[in-house]
């Protein structure tokens, strides 16, 4: 594992700047005098109300529309504001220990690209930035306005350098490299080692869907990879009531767990919201508790703490509804909204209390459709979660799953802590113990 070791304590709050500040879509896109990226400096105390340790920015930089057509690696999008208003955030959000995290986007470049103009206006330097020839150039999953580096270019690879570099120079923590999957490895074992050669703590994560991701982080060099097949299998497996698809994801994560630490998820900026994905309301909560008791790097998308709904489709402006407008915190929330945030807090403190987690791996101590009773454990370290996803309540007997007594510290109706050899987990509810 080549992770720096402040990762192991790593909780971020991610957030989708230019939707967070409304200044994408806009009617009217805001300018730099609006210093809008401060909307953003400014919830850098829920962040670590919530229990975060940092925050994980989408994209900054400049572009026309939504980011991931970046037109200036060096320049944060006027729509966001200007250096200042970056350096205020890193300054910020470091005096309250969060880390800070940027997106960046290097498979591909907005249209308005500097070296994009001038390779169309015939410069042929310019051109051998990208692959084909002058208004034809290789494009990004079929998107006309989203140009594909040429990975196989020394001046792109120094170009990418350059910017990760200078970013880190400013107080960044580290990289989120969108849509890895599509740039070839052998770049990114160009690439990274020279950032790391300046910036031995930095961290990089690398947006990977699919695949054989352990392959990818030895032949890459990342730090970590996006874990989407245990996103899916979460909420595939509560809504199918097949805990089999959730366990099979989890052992197949447990092998992973062997080489690197996978960032986890159960939202993220182009995904539709867990509150809306999922059949049934009340297991959201057991997707929460998933997400905080398994071996990962958590991440927790701004709005999901409050329950927002959201729902992403496949067309124009289908992002929007799951990248809202932020007002100034805080936000008034219901009943429910308050009970979500106070679940999140909770079970963040019980993850943060347990830094094992981070490396945990999980075995079956009870498995059928709709009941999984797991062990999470690391080394002498071990808890034991109970999900019950059926209307009537599951009796639990740790004699039954070959453990003695343990000691109960949360749950659905949980009474306070105690040390019990049995336990019921209410319908559709869950618990968590520490073995004795």
């Amino acid at each position: 594992m080549t992770e720096p070791g402040w990762v192991e304590h790593a909780l971020w709050w991610q957030v989708y700047p230019l939707g967070f500040v409304g200044a994408f879509p806009a009617a009217t896109p805001p300018t730099p005098d609006e210093h809008r990226l401060r909307r953003v400096t400014a919830w850098l105390d829920h962040a670590v109300t919530l229990g975060a340790s940092g925050i994980a920015l989408g994209p900054v930089f400049a572009s026309r529309t939504h980011g991931y057509d970046t037109t200036d690696h060096f320049q944060i999008d006027p729509r966001l504001g200007d250096d200042t208003d970056f350096d205020d955030l890193i300054d910020q959000a470091h005096r309250r220990g969060l880390r800070v995290l940027l997106d960046g986007v290097f498979n591909h470049v907005g249209v308005d690209f500097a070296q994009h103009v001038a390779a169309l206006a015939g410069d042929a330097d310019a051109a051998r930035w990208f692959v084909g020839r002058p208004g034809g150039f290789r494009t990004f999953e079929g998107h006309g306005e989203l140009i594909t580096l040429n990975h196989r270019s020394d001046v792109v690879a120094d170009h990418v350098t350059e910017v990760m570099a200078h970013w880190l120079d400013r107080g960044a923590d580290g990289w989120r490299l969108d849509a890895a999957y599509a740039v070839p490895q052998q770049f990114w074992s160009r690439v990274l080692p020279r950032v790391r050669d300046r910036h031995p703590d930095a961290w990089f994560v690398a947006e990977v869907i699919h695949g054989d991701y352990a392959a990818m982080v030895d032949a890459a060099g990342f730090d970590s990879v996006t874990q989407y097949e245990l996103w899916k299998a979460i909420w595939s497996g509560l809504n199918d009531r097949n805990f089999h698809e959730l366990d099979w994801a989890l052992q197949r994560h447990n092998d992973f767990l062997d080489t690197f630490v996978p960032l986890t998820f159960i939202g993220n900026h182009d995904v539709t919201r867990i509150a809306t994905q999922l059949d049934d309301a009340r297991h959201v909560t057991h997707a929460l508790v998933l997400l905080m008791t398994t071996g990962g790097v958590p991440s927790i998308y701004a709005g999901d703490e409050f329950g927002f709904g959201g729902l992403k489709e496949e067309r124009v402006g289908g992002d929007d509804a799951i990248r809202p407008e932020f007002a100034a915190p805080p936000l008034p929330v219901d009943d429910a909204g308050a009970a979500t945030f106070g679940l999140h807090q909770f079970l963040i403190g019980l993850r943060r209390r347990h830094p094992w987690l981070h490396r945990a791996r999980t075995t079956a101590l009870r498995l059928d459709n709709q009941h999984y009773v797991y062990e999470t454990r690391h080394g002498e370290d071990a808890l034991i979660v109970a999900l019950n996803l059926t209307d009537d309540a599951l009796s639990l007997r740790l004699s039954d799953v070959d453990r003695g007594e343990a000691l109960m510290l949360a749950g659905t109706a949980a009474p306070p802590e105690q040390v019990v050899t049995e336990a019921s987990v209410p319908p559709h509810g869950w618990l968590v113990l520490q073995p004795r």
